[in-house]
């Protein structure tokens, strides 16, 4: 069961202090986007092992990398024997995706005393699932308290999986390929459901669906550049018409 997001109701006087606030953030730990990232890193240990790396590079990685998919490229990269800079190439490039994530919880973080040093050492933690987290709890949050929410939760979640990958690596045998796969696959399907419903407007509901649809289309035009042929495909119609639409309806 996911765990309840913290309200204005749920404080009495010693409640607004910083540490009431990252214990509320560390229970984020037991809602449904952790648990199912949590599952996903079962499935990436069982993918390190066989990979050939050991649990303490495996849990290294996830601490130091931390999004899943781009932990993936690398031990991608590794077995295929890419050379050092290659692969450090491609999981920046990966990571790059992240970058608007950033740039849209950054401001919901900001408080009036928030330093941007801060700001810059979270970031580290923003991916899907913490982005999702934050996005759906972060405004029943008092603004100068946003940060300390926010760490609460991110900087558990990293540590508790980085520990889970060490167990998990150390207690399992190999998994089937179809398993790990499987594990890993559960974050993206997550994050596409909830970005679905957590859009504000039609247009981002629209533009989600639009660039699903043109990715076979980008990916046989440009397979290199897919997801951003996808996202201007979909992204630039899905506008127009979501105004359009939107224009119709109001009064």
């Amino acid at each position: 069961m996911a765990a309840a997001a913290p309200g204005p109701n749920d404080r009495d006087d010693e409640d607004g202090s910083t540490v009431f606030w990252v214990l509320q953030g560390m229970r984020g730990i037991l809602s449904t986007p952790a648990l199912i990232l949590s599952t996903a890193m079962i499935g990436f240990a069982g993918l390190a092992r066989e990979a050939g790396l050991g649990w303490l590079e495996a849990s290294f990685m996830s601490l130091m990398i931390w999004a899943l998919p781009a932990q993936i490229i690398l031990i991608g990269a590794i077995t295929a024997g890419t050379s050092l800079a290659a692969a450090a190439f491609a999981v920046a490039l990966s990571s790059l995706r992240l970058t608007p994530m950033v740039v849209a919880l950054a401001p919901e973080l900001k408080g009036p005393r928030t330093r941007r040093l801060t700001l810059y050492l979270l970031s580290h933690f923003v991916a899907i699932t913490a982005w999702v987290f934050a996005m759906e709890r972060v405004g029943r949050v008092p603004r100068d308290m946003r940060t300390a929410f926010f760490a609460g939760f991110a900087v558990t979640l990293t540590l508790a999986n980085t520990v889970l990958i060490a167990v998990v690596f150390n207690l399992i045998g190999q998994l089937p390929a179809l398993v790990t796969g499987a594990l890993a696959f559960l974050t993206p399907v997550y994050f596409l459901s909830s970005l679905y419903g957590s859009a504000r407007d039609l247009a981002g509901r629209l533009a989600l669906v639009f660039g699903m649809l043109a990715l076979p289309l980008a990916h046989a035009v440009a397979p290199q550049f897919e997801l951003v042929v996808a996202g201007l495909l979909g992204g630039v119609p899905a506008f127009v018409i979501g105004r359009w639409l939107e224009a119709r309806r109001a009064p």
